[in-house]
C-alpha cells in the first residue's frame, strides 16, 4: 500500500509492508504518485490539493493533520474517498494559545506593553482590578466563559478555565452535556452570550458557519465582554467586527485566524482598536500525528471504522 506523506512534517513512519513516499505539499502530483491509496496532508497549498483530486486515481483515504477538514472537503474529492480530520492532534497547543489570548486581554497585556514603550507606570490598574464594578474585566475568577463549538479542544480547555475559577458554558448545534459541561443549542445563544465575560469561538468553517459571527452576533455581547477566535477566520464577518470594536460595543477581541491568510497589508484589522492578532499559530504543531496515521492505516487495511471520519 502506497501512502503519501507531506514534506511539511516529519513523521518517521516505520519500515514494513507499506510504502511511504514523501511529496512536495506545494507542487502538483504526477505519475510517481498515481498508485497511492492514502494521502496525508498538512499545510498543503490549495493547488496541490486540487491536483490530488485529478492525479491520484487510486486514492481511497485522505488523512488531514489539521483539526478542521475544510480544505480537504473543499478540494472536491470523489464521494468514495474517505476524509478524516486531525481532531485531537491540536487540543493541547490550541488550548494553550487560547488561554494566552484570553489572559492577555483580561490582564490588559497589550495596553501595558504600549505603556512600557511610553515609559509610563499604569498605577491606575491596581484599584481598577480590585473595584467590584470592574473586577470581572481583569480576572477569570468568577467569569462566565462561553465556548462556541464544543469539541475536543474545548474539552481540553475547559478544565483549565475552571481551575482559574471560570464558569464555562458551551454552544453547539444541539443541547448536550459534554466533558461535564452544559452545552446549549445555537438557537439559544442569545441568553448565554448576553451574560458572557469571555466568548471563545472554535467553530469550523462550513456553509452554515460562514460569517456566523456577524453584526447581530456582536450586538449580543455585553460592553465589558471580550471575543476570541481560534477556529476559522471565515466564521467571522470582519467588517462587522471592526465596526463593533470601533463603536465600543464590546471591550476587546483577539484573533488567531482571519478570512484571508496571510492578512493583507491594507486590511482594516491591522489598525482596529482593542484588537490583538496572532498569525494562525495556535495549532501549528500536531501532537501524536504519527500514532494517528498508523492507527488509520491499520483500521483501513482491516476494514474497520476510521477515527475522525468526516460526513459529507
Amino acid at each position: 500500500m502506497l501512502i503519501l506523506i507531506p514534506d511539511t512534517i516529519e513523521l518517521d513512519m516505520p519500515v514494513g509492508a507499506d510504502t511511504f513516499q514523501i511529496y512536495d505539499a506545494s507542487a502538483p502530483f504526477d505519475a510517481r504518485h498515481a498508485a497511492a491509496e492514502m494521502l496525508v496532508t498538512w499545510a498543503n497549498t490549495n493547488a496541490n490539493m486540487q491536483s490530488a483530486t485529478q492525479q491520484l486515481t487510486q486514492l481511497r483515504l485522505v488523512q488531514t493533520l489539521s483539526a478542521g477538514p475544510d480544505q480537504a472537503v473543499a478540494a472536491g474529492f470523489a464521494p468514495h474517498i474517505q476524509i478524516c480530520s486531525g481532531r485531537s492532534l491540536h487540543d493541547g497547543p490550541v488550548s494553550e494559545h487560547t488561554l494566552a489570548l484570553i489572559l492577555a486581554l483580561q490582564r490588559r497585556i497589550p495596553e501595558l506593553i504600549a505603556a512600557q514603550t511610553r515609559h509610563e507606570w499604569v498605577g491606575a490598574m491596581v484599584p481598577a482590578q480590585a473595584a467590584a464594578e470592574t473586577r470581572q474585566q481583569y480576572t477569570l475568577a468568577g467569569a462566565t466563559v462561553v465556548i462556541l463549538g464544543f469539541g475536543s479542544i474545548a474539552a481540553t480547555l475547559t478544565p483549565v478555565l475552571r481551575t482559574l475559577g471560570a464558569h464555562v458554558i458551551g454552544v453547539a448545534t444541539r443541547p448536550d452535556v459534554r466533558a461535564g459541561t452544559q452545552v446549549v443549542a445555537w438557537s439559544d445563544r442569545a441568553a448565554v452570550l448576553a451574560r458572557a465575560d469571555v466568548v471563545v469561538s472554535i467553530l469550523p468553517h462550513t456553509a452554515a458557519t460562514d460569517k456566523i459571527c456577524d453584526a447581530a452576533f456582536f450586538g449580543l455581547l455585553a460592553p465589558s465582554a471580550i471575543f476570541v477566535n481560534v477556529g476559522r477566520g471565515k466564521t467571522v464577518d470582519e467588517a462587522a467586527l471592526v465596526a463593533a470594536l470601533q463603536a465600543g460595543q464590546f471591550r476587546a477581541a483577539a484573533l488567531d485566524v482571519t478570512a484571508v491568510e496571510p492578512l493583507p497589508a491594507d486590511s482594516p484589522l491591522w489598525e482596529c482598536p482593542n484588537l490583538l492578532m496572532t498569525p494562525h499559530v495556535a495549532g501549528g504543531r500536531p501532537i501524536n500525528a504519527k500514532a494517528l496515521v498508523q492507527a488509520q492505516i491499520t483500521a483501513y487495511k482491516a476494514g474497520q471504522c476510521l477515527q475522525n471520519l468526516v460526513t459529507r
